[in-house]
């Protein structure tokens, strides 16, 4: 294929576009709102039998096993095949060997020293099912199977009581390296989560599609010791340069009423790391546009923070270490089910689960099939964007993709918080929009496969300006 590596945009594309915006603000000052080329392109009948394939049946029967296990405390009983730890991730191990011989399922060993809430020398293995595409960039799907309970749980932290040690035993072991097996059942956190991952490597694995990209389905653990087992992992990434292109984690994803009574089965929070145009952030808006065009009857709510106030999952361990992930949460939380002895399966919603599930999939099946995102920043890290050539355009240029067909740009009012115009501009590495002020907006492009499949926006962001110490004294 030639690629016309650049384009200009004529004086009556111009007046297109400016006729495009504003029609855009005459949707939006009438209460719609979204990218409106994203609702024309055909979805692909692949991800939608994907979609379809993830079963309520399957879901619940995953998490009824992994109640069983009692706790699945990372500082849990090892030697037992019935209860712990050890009998749980032996267990999702050979839960998803049996999926497909494709997936290449595996645990992720680290040996942790007595640390921080980590109380005693452990063996922590996090369970990961590998489904190999056709490059070696990754994207992952995870949960974290352990678990954790504690007197009162999060209901009494939340309401201001007394603060306790989250790792605590009732009553505490006279052994500080005896296990701690007190009972924290975690069907909702996170099981679900958990569950989730499992469902899909079943569904991914036996789609019959050939992706781009690797897919890793990952239960981790540790995460309620501090994201230990996610860290780890992550550390190891960066040390063996694996590619790691994107991470949905999903951490209470199974409950649609609140523990003050309010219910919402429609509705899903995503949260990612700033600033504002961060890969991460694209990351949450890519699911947004693409998640809510495959399940449009389930609501992506982006959250313009890390995670909840205060707290944290996975997600944010990959992200500290320079990768792109976002975190899942359910709408509504039930504080009295989490690390709680009634974080039971009586708090889990299966249709709404499955809802959560199927924007995982759609979301991580379009951006496997996807070219990567592109990159706009020179070898220098200075962004691919000037204001040639008469000084008052919008001059971008990207770094050709790998498959890609095509390019979408976006751009958005400059104190706007999501893309509001976007322009297809075919297989182009620079395009110019005569009289865009690059001050007024904010651009990004994203690569698009001959079938359509999209990538999330590389953002055109000004890096930080080093901070030079002025010299000041007798001259």
């Amino acid at each position: 294929m030639t690629m016309n590596t650049n384009v200009r945009l004529k004086p009556d594309t111009t007046y297109v576009c400016a006729m495009r915006v504003m029609t855009v603000l005459v949707f939006v000052a009438s209460g719609f709102s979204g990218t409106a080329s994203a609702q024309d392109a055909d979805l692909d009948p692949r991800i939608v039998k994907l979609v379809a394939a993830i079963s309520e049946e399957r879901l619940e029967t995953i998490l009824k096993k992994l109640e069983t296990f009692e706790t699945r405390s990372t500082l849990s009983s090892t030697t037992s095949s019935t209860r712990g730890i050890g009998a749980a991730r032996e267990w999702i191990l050979q839960e998803m060997r049996s999926y497909s011989p494709k997936l290449q399922v595996s645990f992720d060993v680290h040996h942790v020293p007595k640390q921080g809430r980590i109380t005693r020398d452990i063996e922590l293995r996090n369970v990961m099912a590998i489904l190999p595409g056709k490059s070696a960039r990754r994207i992952y799907v995870s949960g974290h199977y352990d678990t954790v309970a504690r007197p009162g749980g999060q209901g009494v932290t939340n309401s201001g009581g007394p603060a306790r040690d989250p790792d605590a035993a009732t009553p505490p072991p006279i052994d500080p390296n005896a296990p701690l097996d007190n009972r924290a059942p975690g069907v909702n956190d996170d099981g679900s989560g958990t569950a989730l991952t499992i469902e899909l490597a079943r569904v991914f694995s036996q789609s019959g599609i050939d992706f781009e990209a690797t897919l890793v389905f990952m239960c981790h653990a540790g995460e309620e010791q501090g994201l230990v087992g996610a860290r780890l992992h992550a550390q190891k990434a960066v040390a063996e340069h694996i590619p790691i292109e994107a991470i949905f984690n999903n951490d209470i994803v199974g409950n649609d009423k609140g523990g003050n009574g309010i219910i919402d089965g429609a509705t899903i929070r995503v949260y990612s790391e700033g600033p504002e145009d961060s890969p991460s952030r694209e990351l949450a808006r890519f699911v947004q546009r693409w998640g809510g065009r495959y399940v449009p009857s389930h609501r992506v709510r982006p959250m313009a923070r890390p995670d909840r106030f205060g707290r944290g999952g996975d997600h944010s361990a990959y992200n500290q270490l320079g990768f792109t992930a976002v975190g899942f949460r359910e709408s509504r939380e039930n504080f009295t089910r989490q690390h709680d002895v009634r974080d039971t399966f009586e708090g889990i919603s299966l249709p709404y689960l499955a809802q959560n599930s199927r924007v995982n999939a759609a979301s991580a099946a379009t951006l496997a099939l996807a070219p990567p995102p592109p990159t706009v920043m020179s070898e220098r890290g200075q962004p691919l964007m000037t204001r040639a050539p008469s000084g008052y355009d919008a001059n971008l240029r990207w770094n050709a993709s790998p498959g890609a067909a095509a390019y979408r740009i976006f751009w958005r009012d400059a104190w706007g918080p999501d893309w509001q115009h976007d322009l297809l501009v075919g297989n182009a590495t620079n395009v110019v929009l005569p009289n865009m002020q690059i001050d007024d907006y904010v651009f990004g492009v994203a690569a698009i496969d001959a079938q359509g499949h999209e990538s999330f926006v590389t953002a055109y962001v000004t890096p930080p300006r080093a901070n030079t110490a002025i010299r000041s004294g007798q001259y």
